[in-house]
């Protein structure tokens, strides 16, 4: 069995960790960690679990276990596992940015890879450390990347992305309350959202000399998970030809499903699946893009991680079904 531990216990992410893994036939989770439930059970905060788990918070560390997932605010990785030390042999999994962008990858001998199995499958299973990626960044990678692999972007990409209230995380704001988010809709960060920085890096590492404009408005949806992103960019190629690009590009990856019909939301919610949907008018392609924000945007892909470094099969523990309603 993987014994697995998780940092910063008490979040969306960490929650939907548990949700997912405690039902993983190959994992042990040995503790979750929070300093401010400590002593409390699981499900105290987790309600979802009630019945699942009698496990407890704790607010100490098991050094030795094989993997440890980093589910703490963003910027605090970094400064927890220098101020906790782990073995040597265990591996790290950060599902926030301390890590995404090459330049702050290095840590201790090694450093960490980015976690997108789609574009680094071979590196993931034989590293050490890894930094999953951000929700809408999963998602906007996952519809340019077969572009980008076969030299395709060569205009500017506009993008359009709305994602559920879970994406600001378990701490409420005064635009993560019901009573703004209900029956209400508004965009944030345009053109500067803090994803743009591994997406760009990405589309840099798969298409030589990449220098398109990146425009990304990110908007806050009237709903709880989920990611819909639309884009589109011009290319001269005919839909039948790009449908095929995206169909080889994924062949070989069991969570994305790429079609020419029309997709929705409930398509994904609750599974780490990535729906893919082409549409030509004209010069123009239009790529939809769509995911659980907590599952293929965060946690799901996590586990996805975890299996690929131990040699597991890649949907072992996420064979997750959605519902129509």
């Amino acid at each position: 069995m993987i014994n697995i531990g998780i940092i910063g216990g008490s979040g969306y992410t960490a929650g939907e960790l548990l949700r997912l893994l405690l039902n993983h036939p190959e994992v042990n989770v040995d503790f979750v960690y929070s300093t401010t439930n400590a002593g409390k059970s699981i499900s105290s905060v987790h309600q979802d679990l009630l019945g699942e788990t009698d496990l407890k918070f704790t607010d100490k560390v098991n050094p030795n276990v094989n993997v440890v997932f980093l589910c703490l605010g963003h910027g605090k990785s970094k400064s927890f596992i220098k101020e906790n030390a782990f073995s040597s042999q265990t591996k790290i999994i950060d599902l926030g940015n301390d890590f995404r962008l090459k330049n702050d990858a290095a840590f201790n001998d090694g450093e960490f890879i980015y976690g997108l199995p789609e574009m680094n499958k071979m590196q993931i299973k034989k590293a050490q450390f890894i930094a999953n990626p951000g929700c809408f960044a999963t998602a906007i990678q996952l519809a340019l990347l077969p572009l980008a692999e076969n030299n395709l972007l060569k205009d500017t990409i506009h993008v359009n992305a709305t994602t559920g209230s879970t994406g600001a995380g378990v701490q409420p704001s005064e635009t993560t309350h019901h009573s703004w988010r209900n029956n209400n809709m508004s965009h944030y960060k345009a053109f500067e959202h803090q994803h743009l920085g591994e997406i760009i890096q990405s589309l840099k590492q798969t298409q030589n000399g990449f220098d398109q404009e990146v425009l990304f408005i990110p908007n806050r949806g009237d709903f709880t998970r989920g990611i819909f992103a639309t884009l589109y960019t011009k290319t001269d190629k005919s839909l039948e030809e790009i449908a095929k690009l995206y169909e080889s590009y994924f062949q070989n990856d069991p969570f994305v499903n790429v079609t020419t019909d029309a997709i929705h939301l409930k398509q994904v919610v609750q599974t780490n699946k990535c729906n893919i949907s082409l549409m030509k008018k004209g010069d123009y392609l239009l790529v939809t893009s769509i995911i659980d924000n907590l599952v293929k945007g965060a946690s799901g892909q996590a586990i996805q991680n975890m299996n690929l470094m131990f040699g597991l099969e890649e949907k072992t523990g996420l064979q997750l079904k959605s519902g129509n309603f």
